[in-house]
């Protein structure tokens, strides 16, 4: 049976992380990496991935997505081909369902994928 994906992301560039993710966090937390998206923002932190995604002609309508690694079961990353597909991908298995991020040319999927790991991986 194919899953569906229920969410799906596009990152565009890394960039610094928002100084008013801040008021996000709970203590202990760090935000580690910040990825633009089209609209706004894709925050790694040590505990979470925040997605913050701008709604409606303005913007000002927000909608935050946060993912405790603790959700996900399994990742997949595949790199850009040479011809014609420009997207690196990463598939995130979670108990909430199927997650797809799309890289776009100049994001490092090889760094995305040691983000993750070190997230879920370490003791």
């Amino acid at each position: 049976m194919a899953t569906q994906s229920i969410l799906e992301w596009t990152l565009v560039a890394e960039c610094p992380v928002p100084s008013d993710v801040n008021e996000l966090l709970v203590p202990g937390e760090v935000a580690v990496a910040a990825y633009k998206t089209f609209r706004d923002s894709a925050i790694f932190t040590n505990k979470r991935l925040i997605v913050r995604d701008a709604q409606g002609l303005t913007g000002k309508k927000v909608e935050i997505y946060s993912l405790p690694y603790s959700s996900i079961n399994m990742w997949s990353t595949e790199n850009a081909g040479r011809f014609l597909d420009f997207n690196a991908e990463v598939e995130l298995w979670t108990r909430a369902g199927h997650i797809k991020v799309k890289l776009q040319k100049g994001v490092d999927i090889r760094k995305f994928d040691a983000l993750i790991a070190n997230a879920l991986l370490k003791d």
